[in-house]
């Protein structure tokens, strides 16, 4: 009769625990209203690279700070994304470039076999060397653009290369805006008439993915130079 107890006691400890697991996992998602921190300054934990798994090999941290070695011979393959997916946020970070350098942050990132990269359905705040960038350069190209979609405005003001800048991105409900260094440069709405139209005529015209996810990943860019983030921060809305 006392193993039989003791039997019951036991498999009541493993649901309870099961139970408590699971509670555990599901709490781990970002809070709402909450400033969270996507990295520790120390660590690449809770990123990985887009489409892999494994170690990143890539990226490195120096100095408190997330630096793309620019190990990318294109626009894709070296690229970084969130563990976890968002839907409207608020993301606040800070970056510098190296000289003639490119990278940019994406976001409703989605993940897939028929994805080579995260620009395939993730909208881009570009980041660049707007001066010093050995080609030609078009407005929708520049740092701060929501890439090949809409451009920045006169409060744009950009620091040098090798200086750090602070950027912003909120989405809300379709509703996006732009910061760089405390000056709103680009807003706009999602999925309305306008925004379709530049989609289904410019660059994004042959990616019918691009822009359509409602939630998806944070994606960092690694496009072949080095590039540095840190105090990477997200306000779930």
């Amino acid at each position: 009769m006392k193993n039989k107890i003791l039997k019951t006691i036991g498999i009541f400890f493993l649901i309870i625990t099961a139970v408590s697991f699971t509670v555990t996992t599901y709490t781990m998602e970002t809070p709402k209203g909450k400033w969270v921190s996507l990295f520790d300054g120390k660590t690449l934990k809770g990123w990985h690279g887009f489409n892999k798994t494994g170690t990143i090999q890539n990226w490195t941290i120096e100095d408190g700070a997330m630096v793309c070695l620019g190990a990318a011979a294109d626009a894709h393959g070296g690229d970084i994304v969130t563990d976890e997916a968002f839907e409207n946020f608020e993301l606040k970070w800070e970056w510098k470039i190296s000289k003639a350098g490119n990278s940019g942050v994406m976001y409703h990132v989605v993940e897939g076999a028929k994805y080579e990269a995260p620009y395939q359905t993730g909208p881009e705040y570009q980041l660049i060397d707007d001066i010093g960038f050995p080609q030609k350069l078009e407005d929708w190209q520049k740092t701060g653009a929501d890439y090949a979609m809409n451009l920045t405005n006169k409060k744009k003001k950009l620091k040098p290369v090798g200086q750090w800048n602070t950027s912003k991105i909120i989405f809300n409900k379709g509703h996006a805006e732009h910061w760089l260094n405390g000056q709103k440069i680009v807003e706009f709405q999602a999925w309305d008439a306008a925004w379709t139209k530049k989609k289904t005529e410019g660059k994004w015209k042959d990616f019918p993915d691009y822009g359509s996810a409602k939630k998806g990943l944070i994606a960092l860019q690694d496009h072949g130079q080095k590039a540095y983030f840190k105090n990477i921060m997200i306000k779930v809305l």
